[in-house]
């Protein structure tokens, strides 16, 4: 069993990816991102992109009534049926699902998020949060049937209001439930880079150890990807492969080792 996880870059090779998936014999589980097309629409509609950074460093999108419409068109709409169709064309009897569909990822809404503006502390609500489960029944009746579930956003919370979550996070529920012997991760990137400014820096291998190290040394987003990996492993991940996601055969190069190998 595998959990594939897609960036949402501009420059993800998506067609390579689902080729390269065609000839798995493996069962998947497909976590799609679709953060580049998120942008561009929300551009196109005027609907401004705002992100949130907490007293303690991380980085979030602020998710309020329109952010979610627009997660509802991009991620579970667009990108996702259209990868569900190249599934189809190649004979991947793929299935799309968001985490509201039978309760698929249940999460609990965010309390708030404590943030600086000007001198003050505030205190902002809005309509994000924490995956806590998976629906496994459903997950482990479509894998039985050789259906591939493809995931995107948004999920559920408590009073079945659709929430907006990061996919490093649903991965991590994934797991706990699912148990993947091996976690792929598709970026815009070789691997994992020890200077994100040199694409030549890929670090190859990490141990769990080293992980606490670096998230310690960013800041932002790469921070909460950081704590998201290292929790990857107390769920039950033996292996993640953080790979090239941009080049012709993008899981076929993961699963040969190519990228960074945490273990």
């Amino acid at each position: 069993m595998l959990i594939i996880k897609v960036g949402g870059g501009t420059d993800i090779n998506i067609p390579g990816i689902v080729n390269d998936l065609a000839a798995l014999d493996d069962p998947f589980i497909v976590v799609l991102g679709a953060n580049a097309l998120r942008d561009s629409i929300g551009e196109r509609l005027s609907m401004t992109k705002q992100e949130l950074t907490s007293l303690s460093g991380y980085t979030s999108v602020y998710s309020d009534e329109q952010a979610i419409d627009l997660i509802m068109m991009t991620y579970a709409g667009l990108r996702n049926r259209r990868f569900v169709e190249l599934c189809q064309r190649q004979g991947i009897n793929a299935i799309g699902l968001s985490g509201l569909d039978g309760r698929l990822i249940q999460g609990e809404r965010n309390r708030g998020i404590r943030v600086r503006e000007g001198k003050k502390t505030i205190l902002k609500r809005d309509f994000s949060g924490k995956p806590r489960s998976a629906n496994t029944a459903l997950l482990e009746l479509l894998l039985k049937h050789e259906y591939r579930p493809v995931i995107s956003i948004p999920i559920i919370d408590e009073q079945g209001h659709a929430i907006n979550s990061e996919n490093d996070d649903i991965v991590n529920i994934l797991q706990k439930g699912i148990k993947a012997t091996r976690i792929l991760q598709l970026i815009e990137a070789p691997g994992f880079l020890d200077n994100r400014k040199d694409p030549t820096s890929v670090v190859p291998q990490m141990t769990q150890a080293e992980l606490v190290q670096r998230e310690q040394q960013v800041e932002g987003r790469m921070k909460r990807k950081m704590l998201a990996l290292r929790t990857l492993f107390t769920t039950g991940a033996a292996e993640v492969v953080i790979a090239d996601g941009r080049v012709e055969h993008p899981v076929q190069d993961a699963l040969s080792g190519r990228g960074t190998i945490i273990r």
